[in-house]
């Protein structure tokens, strides 16, 4: 089996328009949580959300793009932008058919539903833009970025609800380990910042209105945000032989269902994906030092995710430092497992551990080092990133320093 490392990353999201701006903001504690602003908002109960504002699209691509490109699509560009920048790799030849894209979303084209659905059933049109179809669709994002950087290797997209990114980053991983493809452009988009799409979340009672408190006892709800980040994954020898500047290495994968209910999370089914991923890298739990935690700020998620984490790693969870850095760009659903990846990165390359910002009150219940409120500095080598779905779909990233 070969060897997987990151050599390049990019992202968009409500802390930053880049990864360095991105990680400032986590180290100096930022919340980009918000009053959002968008058509119809008042009549919304949820007002708030990590939405990316002062984005101008019109700057970053041309007419005829922003035709086909979706807000979730526009995001996944932009992000890969600057991770393929990073990497420093030219997509041509050989290389270009060994090369592809994976990504997660949950909601695809959401934006352009929503539109489109006003213009109908509101508006009273009886004709829609030609290209609605190509905009709205959830493999949009992948087939631009792969038509945008001459991708011709496996490309395909990943729908997991919050689990898909950590989904498509894992198959991604897989394939450049199984020597499938040497290069893979892989992360999450998602944009659901709209009347439609938090208005559906609003039927579910799962929102906040005042904050996202992950952990907290106060804790009364998720708040969903927007954005993508997209990484290059590389076989090592390959990396190592161009000179290119490693970020961390992609340790272990897993992947579990919890088979046990549609919305309601599992300690078992997320006790099984955590120990698999240890098992996949071959790390003993003593080895992690940080988990970038699902910690969505819902009552039974918190729980059941600490549940899981102390089951695990025992004595260990004294020495456990965890986070969720939801606090502070949001749920992003489908796209918010590649954002949490730029903070585990972080954590193994600046010993930056990124903090649960907004925490209150301790509760008995996830009596775990959350790291409130401010950063901490502490290096680690080896890290964990969790995503648990709604459908009980479980999916664990373990990563290391090299």
């Amino acid at each position: 089996m070969k060897r997987v490392v990151v050599t390049g990353q990019g992202t968009i999201n409500a802390l930053g328009i880049d990864v360095a701006s991105t990680i400032q903001a986590m180290s100096e504690s930022r919340c980009a949580i918000g009053q959002m602003e968008f058509t119809d908002i008042n009549r919304l109960n949820i007002k708030i959300g990590g939405q990316i504002k002062n984005f101008d699209p019109k700057k970053y691509f041309k007419r005829q793009e922003l035709s086909l490109y979706d807000r979730f699509t526009q995001f996944a560009v932009f992000a890969a932008r600057e991770a393929i920048l990073q990497s420093g790799l030219i997509f041509e030849g050989e290389l270009s058919h060994y090369s592809g894209v994976v990504l997660g979303t949950a909601g695809g084209g959401l934006q352009t539903q929503d539109e489109n659905y006003r213009a109908v059933y509101q508006e009273g049109k009886n004709r829609v833009h030609p290209f609605i179809v190509p905009r709205l669709m959830n493999n949009a994002a992948v087939s631009h970025v792969s038509l945008a950087n001459n991708l011709k290797g496996p490309s395909f997209t990943v729908s997991t609800a919050c689990a898909s990114s950590n989904h498509a980053m894992g198959q991604a991983f897989n394939l450049v380990r199984s020597g499938a493809a040497q290069v893979m452009i892989t992360g999450g988009s998602e944009s659901m910042l709209c009347f439609g799409g938090i208005k559906a979340w609003e039927g579910l009672r799962v929102m906040s209105h005042d904050g996202c408190r992950p952990f907290c006892a106060t804790r009364n709800g998720m708040v969903q945000g927007e954005g993508a980040a997209i990484f290059v994954f590389e076989e090592y020898e390959h990396a190592r032989a161009r000179g290119a500047f490693i970020l961390a290495e992609i340790s272990g994968f897993a992947m579990s269902s919890d088979a046990a209910d549609i919305v309601m999370p599992s300690i078992g089914g997320a006790r099984r994906a955590i120990l698999a991923a240890l098992k996949d890298a071959k790390m003993n739990p003593e080895e992690i030092g940080y988990i970038n935690a699902h910690g969505t700020g819902t009552v039974a998620n918190d729980k059941t995710e600490a549940s899981a984490i102390k089951e695990v790693f025992k004595d260990h969870t004294k020495k456990l430092m965890v986070s969720s850095t939801k606090s502070m760009h949001g749920h992003l659903i489908g796209g918010t497992g590649a954002v949490e990846l730029i903070a585990c990165i972080a954590a193994l390359k600046d010993g930056m551990i990124a903090p649960t910002v907004g925490y209150e009150k301790a509760d008995p219940n996830c009596d775990l080092d959350i790291i409130p409120n401010h950063a901490r500095d502490k290096k680690v080598s080896a890290v964990m990133s969790n995503a648990f779905a709604f459908g009980g779909l479980n999916a664990v990233i373990a990563l290391r320093s090299i």
